[in-house]
């Protein structure tokens, strides 16, 4: 197989696109060279065993070389299309007499080995079509000049190539256990577990294994390649070159290839270029990729109920970096579970829990003929999304915070759906009426401006005096105290603001006073009131809750007082 030992010859067959007699790998020397893999980059010459990636253009075929100088020479050649199939063929050639590898071992001149290859087409070993990563392998290869002509019907596209005359000791590619299937063991609504055998270059070899997994809603992937090209699909990584350019290995680094010497400083100022022909912008795929260390079983969380995934499985070789593709598999999560809707009572109201991001259904059919249908929602925590529909037109759709009431025109016979979906910080509570009579209210009216104020001149060692704003309705308000820790902050206050609380759940020593207030002039429709026989330097919470005619209440928010500590 190929190896480059001359640094004149270093220099010069990037320039050419024929291959030159060369003598079996020495190892040290190859290890030497296969360092900066920018190299071979622009080189039609296959290097021996070191995977390369390189690019097609489609209906351009490409043809690489190599050299295998003697008889009964172990051979194997692995072609990976990354994101279209391709179609490729390996065939030999016999070398030329004076190509042999006898005599001195120095490389004969550049131009006198171009003449050594005829133009006739070699004897054909292997060919194959599509996008599987196939493989040729043989134990005793002859000795001659061997060609891989490879081409792209399809689209552009990237592929790997690696070959090999020691494929028994090289094993860059991670072995696959007799059983390469991927295990589904547990199937949830948004759960899927995974579990896979060991590649038994780990458990065997005890050398550095990683497995990755790929989700997706459209195919199982047959490489890792494959997913990298779909990942990067509008990244710079996809910009194909224009063909016959000179390349620097900078150049390369734009198709992913690493590059470990300055050009890129030099010419920083091409960093952001884009090479040659531009792919179309596309919407990023649902494709996630993740890397779970050397486990064998894993789960796959956050996916939606009854869609169908397709799960891959990679072995890394994180020494090599090369990658083996498990028996993909796919599944499809449960269903949710179908909720009872809850049937709502005209007039009379109902109380409802929601799970963090759930959903309730509810159903309101009116047994008489309506003209208009009022729905109160009183959203006792965050704010909560109500749509609600009649014979399945929607009619509403709104978020929901405090108090609201939606008056919708009526239909004989109609029956309404409401959907009430919970807030993402975490669970909600609300209360709910429907009604035909639009002067059947259970809720009482609110200002828009629910706060306490605090008048901070008024404060006296054992007095604080507070306001807030009513409405035109005449209404009862009652005032609550409650001392807390010189510590309580606003977090606290927040854990307790359940507006559908009522004065029912506070203790009798915590009531202030109660009283009835209303004003026709909504601009005049603000009380004052004096909270006497407090202690000095103490902090106190104060609560005004307003009920209604139906005997609910909703819950002012709470305000935090300190008397003064000396007067």
């Amino acid at each position: 197989m190929l190896l480059l030992r001359c640094p004149l010859l270093l220099l010069l067959l990037p320039l050419s696109s024929r291959p030159q007699k060369l003598p079996t790998r020495d190892e040290e020397l190859f290890q030497m060279q296969i360092r900066d893999k920018a190299f071979f980059h622009d080189s039609s010459v296959i290097p021996d065993g070191a995977e390369i990636s390189s690019y097609l253009f489609r209906d351009t075929p490409k043809r690489y070389f190599f050299v295998v100088e003697e008889d009964n020479t172990p051979l194997a050649v692995t072609v990976t299309p990354c994101d279209a199939p391709l179609e490729w063929k390996l065939s030999v050639q016999e070398l030329p007499e004076e190509a042999s590898g006898e005599g001195s071992g120095e490389p004969e001149p550049l131009e006198q080995q171009k003449q050594q290859i005829t133009n006739e087409e070699g004897t054909e070993l292997f060919s194959y079509k599509g996008n599987d990563v196939e493989y040729f392998v043989s134990s005793s290869s002859p000795s001659g000049l061997y060609q891989l002509d490879l081409l792209s019907t399809e689209k552009d596209t990237h592929f790997k190539v690696y070959a090999t005359t020691t494929p028994e000791s090289d094993q860059p590619y991670p072995e696959l256990p007799y059983d390469p299937r991927i295990d589904v063991t547990s199937l949830g609504r948004t759960t899927v577990t995974l579990a896979w055998k060991p590649s038994p270059t780990a458990s065997l070899l005890k050398q550095p294994i990683q497995y990755c997994i790929v989700i997706n809603k459209e195919h199982n992937f047959k490489s890792l390649c494959a997913v990298e090209a779909k990942l990067s699909s509008d990244d710079a990584f996809m910009m194909a070159p224009k063909p016959g350019l000179d390349f620097s290995p900078f150049d390369f680094a734009h198709f992913g290839f690493p590059s470990d010497n300055n050009s890129g400083k030099e010419r920083g100022f091409l960093k952001s270029a884009k090479f040659g022909r531009q792919t179309s912008s596309k919407p990023r795929v649902d494709l996630h990729k993740v890397c779970v260390g050397n486990k064998n079983i894993f789960t796959v969380s956050d996916l939606k109920p009854d869609t169908q995934y397709y799960f891959d499985m990679f072995a890394v070789n994180t020494n090599t970096n090369m990658s083996t593709a498990y028996v993909g598999t796919f599944a499809r999560t449960k269903e949710e579970a179908k909720q009872k809707t809850v049937e709502l009572k005209d007039g009379k109201v109902t109380d409802v829990f929601i799970k963090r991001k759930g959903t309730k259904f509810l159903r309101f059919a009116p047994v008489s003929s309506h003209q208009k249908v009022t729905f109160s929602v009183h959203s006792c925590l965050d704010a909560v999304q109500i749509q609600v529909r009649r014979d399945g037109k929607l009619l509403l759709s709104q978020n929901v915070e405090g108090v609201r009431q939606f008056q919708l025109r009526g239909k004989a016979k109609a029956k309404y759906l409401i959907r009430l979906k919970g807030s993402k910080k975490g669970a909600s509570m609300l209360k709910i009426l429907a009604t035909t009579r639009p002067n059947k209210q259970s809720f009482p009216s609110l200002p828009e401006d629910t706060r306490i104020k605090a008048f901070d001149k008024l404060r006296t060692c054992s007095s604080v005096t507070v306001a807030w704003l009513g409405t035109q309705e005449r209404n009862k308000f009652c005032i609550y105290k409650r001392e807390v820790d010189d510590n309580y902050n606003e977090e606290q206050k927040k854990r307790e603001q359940n507006q559908c609380l009522g004065p029912d759940t506070r203790k009798k020593s915590e009531k202030v006073l109660c009283k009835y207030f209303h004003s026709q002039n909504i601009q005049k429709a603000v009380t004052t009131e004096t909270i006497r026989g407090l202690q000095p330097g103490k902090s106190y919470l104060l609560d005004v809750y307003v009920i209604g005619h139906g005997g609910h209440s909703v819950k002012y928010q709470s305000k935090l007082v300190k008397t003064r500590k000396f007067c």
